[in-house]
């Protein structure tokens, strides 16, 4: 009786006191369907489910039906319910972590909306990711993917909270661990395995490999420890000097962060107050080496002195996204750089040529994964907050699945690129005067 009594409750919306069997039997009957089996024996009835509802035009993988049934005090009733769409919460509300503040008399809100819809879209773009590195290291294990490779696993939701708060138009640059970006700037999975295999399919035509990818307002993928800095610097003076209100993510690691070129930069940015977000993506360990044994303070955001800056819980995608909301604003509103410090983890080592655990215990990173990680969390999140099903969530994983395996598939079929290609796309257009040792297969001319 209980039971059904709160059943009915959800459906109608209104307060159910204690009601007789055939009073509830009524007032279901307006919402669902009340059958009596032929058979007096409940127990050897088969129940069919109803018809699913019809899939959302905006997911690729909605579809939900919970069926509940219980067997009432009159002998044969049944009555069956099933869950809708309507079901679940639009939105909801959520307590998020503190940022630490420098130079910032107020920081990004503690609080944060999320919708059902842009949850979904949170975790299909963090679980792609993941899927996406782990794939990587596995060909990378076979020996089909070689070279420099720099897994990004453990560290999405830095690159999903970002891009949740930044527009198209925007612009981003970062290091030599850039798959992830890669992905949410717009690149196709299969396009990122390709170019990891050396293919011609791939983003970079096969050229570039795991540091060198690109993709509108996109700039890698660098392999230069630091360097992208400056050259983020240098977007961001174009944004200001086109007057376009664009900002540029700039992002660096905690190695990375003792560069003298970075401080060199941030005297610049706060100089002539260019619109540019730096991130400090500190995942704890430059290469094998721990940030306490590495710097002498470890206040990255604290680093431009003079430029005001904010440490986020990197490893949730909502606080990531609200930080990044709110430097964006700060640039855009003239008021000059700003500095992020993203406490984040990497489950993988440096790259794969680093096992990962000569520094660090397999203790400690287990810990991070049954603690922190950022996909773990939003779906736990959304489940306990009615904003979406197990089922959903295992519905989204093996359509990802299917699309990386399809991916990889591609990216290990598709033929690499021919020696003629070699030297093309060093001129985004045809060069405009012959110049030594651009072609090998050119005559040089002797002018003497």
């Amino acid at each position: 009786m209980t039971i059904i009594s709160n059943a009915l409750c959800r459906i109608t919306g209104r307060n159910v006191g204690a009601q007789t069997v055939s009073e509830l039997l009524i007032d279901l009957s307006e919402y669902v369907s009340v059958t009596s089996p032929s058979s007096p024996d409940l127990a050897k009835t088969r129940w069919q489910p109803p018809e699913p509802p019809p899939v959302s035009t905006r997911a690729t993988v909605e579809e939900l039906v919970s069926p509940q049934s219980d067997q009432l005090d009159a002998p044969g009733a049944r009555v069956v319910v099933s869950r809708s769409f309507a079901d679940f919460a639009t939105q909801a509300t959520f307590d998020i972590k503190k940022c630490d503040l420098h130079r910032l008399e107020e920081g990004p809100p503690v609080e944060a909306e999320l919708t059902r819809e842009q949850g979904l879209q949170y975790y299909r773009t963090m679980q792609t990711v993941r899927r996406m590195e782990l794939k990587a290291d596995q060909l990378y294990k076979q020996k089909i993917i070689r070279g420099f490779c720099h897994l990004y696993d453990g560290q999405e939701a830095c690159a999903v909270g970002i891009e949740a708060a930044v527009t198209p138009s925007d612009h981003l640059i970062t290091a030599y661990r850039a798959h992830g970006y890669t992905y949410t700037r717009g690149v196709a999975v299969k396009e990122i395995l390709a170019e990891l295999t050396g293919r011609q399919g791939g983003v970079a035509k096969g050229k570039g490999g795991s540091m060198h990818m690109y993709a509108p307002h996109f700039y890698g993928g660098n392999g230069i420890v630091g360097a992208q800095v400056p050259l983020g610097a240098g977007i961001a003076l174009a944004c200001q000097y086109q007057g376009n209100k664009q900002v540029c993510v700039t992002l660096y690691g905690d190695g990375a962060a003792n560069q003298g070129q970075i401080f060199e930069t941030f005297n610049m940015a706060s100089l002539w107050k260019l619109p540019c977000i730096f991130v400090c993506e500190n995942n704890k360990y430059g290469m094998g080496t721990s940030v306490e044994r590495a710097a002498a303070s470890t206040d990255y955001y604290k680093r431009g002195d003079f430029i005001p800056g904010i440490r986020v819980d990197g490893m949730d995608v909502l606080c990531v996204r609200e930080a990044t909301k709110f430097a964006a604003d700060h640039c855009r509103s003239g008021k000059g750089p700003i500095i992020m410090e993203l406490q984040t983890y990497r489950y993988h080592g440096h790259s794969m040529s680093d096992p990962g655990v000569s520094y660090r215990s397999r203790d400690e990173i287990q810990e991070v994964r049954s603690k922190s990680d950022p996909i773990s969390m939003l779906k736990e999140r959304m489940l306990t907050n009615n904003m979406a099903s197990a089922e959903e969530f295992k519905e989204i994983d093996l359509a990802i699945r299917k699309e990386v395996e399809d991916a990889a598939l591609f990216a290990t079929s598709d033929p690499e690129p021919p020696l003629e290609e070699l030297c093309n796309h060093i001129f985004h257009k045809s060069p405009p005067l012959e110049v030594r040792g651009t072609n090998p297969w050119s005559k040089l001319k002797s002018i003497s």
